[in-house]
């Protein structure tokens, strides 16, 4: 019924859709962790007290990287959910 390529493109849209189900659906827990490094230090819970205008250049570059972390989580696997639906298209 179906052939080869048809197959495997399916199978290829079906893997990079889990993949960006999965990103989507983990990026409240890295924007929770996000959220928490950048706060105040309370308890148990370690920050970086960002919103502090006191802190080194060297904390502030780290809460803006640290701030970015989100993005690139979601963007990467993207990425990868993309290259993976590009490969079983253009190499099967």
């Amino acid at each position: 019924m179906w052939n080869s390529k048809g197959s495997v493109l399916i199978y290829g849209m079906m893997l990079a859709i889990t993949i960006i189900i999965l990103g989507l659906a983990l990026s409240p827990a890295v924007s929770e962790a996000t959220t928490n490094a950048r706060n105040v230090t309370v308890g148990d819970t370690l920050g970086m007290d960002c919103s502090n205008s006191t802190i080194s250049d060297f904390n502030k570059a780290t809460c803006v990287v640290t701030d970015l972390s989100l993005f690139y989580f979601i963007a990467s696997l993207i990425f990868i959910a993309g290259g993976i639906l590009t490969a079983k298209i253009v190499f099967s």
